[in-house]
C-alpha cells in the first residue's frame, strides 16, 4: 500500500477522467468499516469538489499525474488538423465525443474540440454542440493551465489561437 505514497504529493496536478484536472491536497488515512484506507485527497477548485480517493484504486480508477509536454503538444497538433466529424446523426457523435472528454486523454479531448470548433464563417452550433465545445476546451485548457503555470483563460485563449490559425 504505502508504495503508492510516493507517486502523489500535496500540491501536485493530477487528471481524474470525469472531472479533469484537479491538485491533490494530501494523503490521509481514515477507518471505514474497521478497514484502514490511505485516501488520495483531490481538490477540483472549477467543480468546488473535493474527491477522497483510496490510493491502491487511483490507477485503476485513470486517475493520472498532468501530460507530458509531448503528449501536449500531439494535442496541439490534433487542434491543427481537419476536422474528421462524421456526418452521422448528432446523438451518436455526442456519446463518442462525450466518452473522449471523459476519458482524460488530451489528444482525445482535442479532436472535440477541433470537430466542434466553428469558424466565423461557417454555419452556426446547436446548444448542445456549443455546450460540449466547451466542455471540451475547458478540460484541455486546464490542463494546458497547469502544464504551462498559467491562468486557465490565458490557456483557452491560446488554443482558440491556434485553432483559429489552423
Amino acid at each position: 500500500m504505502a508504495k503508492h505514497t510516493e507517486d502523489y504529493a500535496a500540491g501536485d496536478y493530477v487528471v481524474y477522467p470525469t472531472h479533469g484536472v484537479g491538485r491533490v491536497e494530501g494523503i490521509e488515512t481514515q477507518e471505514i468499516s474497521g478497514l484502514t484506507l490511505t485516501l488520495l485527497v483531490v481538490r477540483f477548485e472549477q467543480d468546488r469538489m473535493t474527491l477522497r480517493l483510496p490510493l491502491e484504486r487511483a490507477a485503476q480508477s485513470g486517475l493520472r499525474k498532468l501530460s507530458s509536454r509531448k503528449l501536449m503538444d500531439d494535442a496541439m497538433t490534433t487542434l491543427k488538423g481537419r476536422s474528421r466529424a462524421k456526418r452521422t446523426m448528432w446523438s451518436r457523435r455526442a456519446q463518442e465525443y462525450e466518452a473522449k472528454i471523459n476519458s482524460g486523454d488530451p489528444v482525445s479531448i482535442a479532436e472535440v474540440v477541433r470537430d466542434l470548433h466553428r469558424a466565423s464563417d461557417q454555419p452556426e452550433q446547436s446548444f448542445s454542440e456549443r455546450q460540449m465545445y466547451q466542455a471540451a476546451l475547458e478540460r484541455l485548457a486546464r490542463e494546458l493551465a497547469a502544464l504551462e503555470e498559467i491562468d486557465e483563460n490565458s490557456a483557452a485563449i491560446k488554443l482558440e489561437e491556434m485553432l483559429a490559425a489552423a
